[in-house]
């Protein structure tokens, strides 16, 4: 049965459509037959305890940007009158992403929101991953200066970034020895009213930070980002080369552990992060790669996630 789907994003207009994860479910949910509607976040209200957008029926086309979809008439409508609400606008998560989820925690369960409001509110990437420290590199969480200089002059080189970033922004990398550490926490404590990640470097990030993605609980598919020459970070809008990987025993072993949690949670679409063994972030916000995946040779992600929505639906 066709469903009516409204998508909560960022500009359209603005995406890189050969990348970009939330227009690949977009395609799958057109071909399917579904009904979508397009908004952005900033167009959300909450009056007479009635959640509602200024939403416009589309057509997307795989094309090159800005050919890729085509806008019918905003006007505002109801949210709780469609079957899925895709949440998927991008970090950061601050208040206005946090203040978003309680509006959309009205709508269910009779709307099916993806990931679920509650669950993404409580569990954003750098604080649901602490619920597995035995999988993890070691892990502060903190704005105690004390604190931060001890782990330092315990594991030596350290990677500090905020807690609600995303994208490899604001991760930096800092060698033992290096005299900047203060000079960064206070640019921190400026920018950043929460407090701040610090985890001990793993030189193996070299050999890549691999992006795995998760389907209702489950593994299917790798993609390895390669961080570029002088680069820390992975991410592939800062130079990261991406290559499809197989999953290693130990990241198997990983995605068994989180599975039921993440099962349990509700969440659809998840994306983890691991490197040389290690899960160092679990992304349920707005994760990405499932392009990329299948340019690879990979599964089709956005199909699989489609059947786990359709199934979810179902049972409601």
């Amino acid at each position: 049965m066709p469903l009516r789907i409204a998508v909560q994003m960022d500009p359209i207009a603005s995406i890189n459509p050969r990348g970009d994860s939330t227009f690949a479910l977009m395609l799958e949910a057109q071909a399917r037959g579904h009904e979508i509607a397009y908004y952005t976040p900033d167009t959300l209200a909450l009056r007479d305890n009635k959640v509602s957008a200024n939403l416009a029926p589309i057509t997307v086309t795989d094309a090159e940007k800005g050919q890729h979809f085509t806008l019918g008439e905003f006007a505002r409508a109801d949210l709780s009158g469609f079957d899925v609400v895709l949440m998927r606008q991008d970090p950061p998560f601050d208040m206005n992403y946090t203040t978003l989820t309680y509006f959309l925690e009205r709508l269910e369960p009779k709307v099916l929101v993806v990931n679920p409001a509650a669950a993404v509110r409580n569990s954003p990437e750098k604080i649901l991953v602490t619920e597995f420290p035995e999988l993890m590199p070691p892990t502060l969480v903190t704005r105690d200066r004390g604190m931060i200089h001890a782990f330092r002059k315990e594991h030596g080189n350290i990677i500090v970034k905020p807690l609600y970033g995303n994208g490899g922004a604001g991760v930096f990398f800092i060698q033992e020895g290096d005299h900047n550490l203060n000079s960064l926490i206070e640019l921190f404590e400026q920018a950043f009213p929460e407090p701040f990640m610090v985890q001990k470097y793993l030189p193996d990030v070299r050999k890549g930070d691999k992006r795995i993605i998760l389907v209702d609980g489950e593994a299917v598919a790798g993609l390895n980002r390669i961080p570029a020459e002088g680069e820390a970070r992975s991410n592939m809008h800062v130079g990261g080369r991406p290559e499809l990987s197989e999953l290693t025993a130990k990241e198997r072993e990983i995605c068994a552990a989180i599975g039921p949690r993440l099962k349990a949670l509700g969440m659809i679409f998840v994306g983890i992060d691991v490197i040389g063994g290690y899960l160092t972030e679990i992304n349920v916000t707005s994760p990405t790669g499932i392009r990329e995946i299948k340019r690879f040779g990979g599964p089709d992600i956005a199909a699989l996630i489609w059947d786990a929505i359709e199934t979810r639906r179902a049972a409601v």
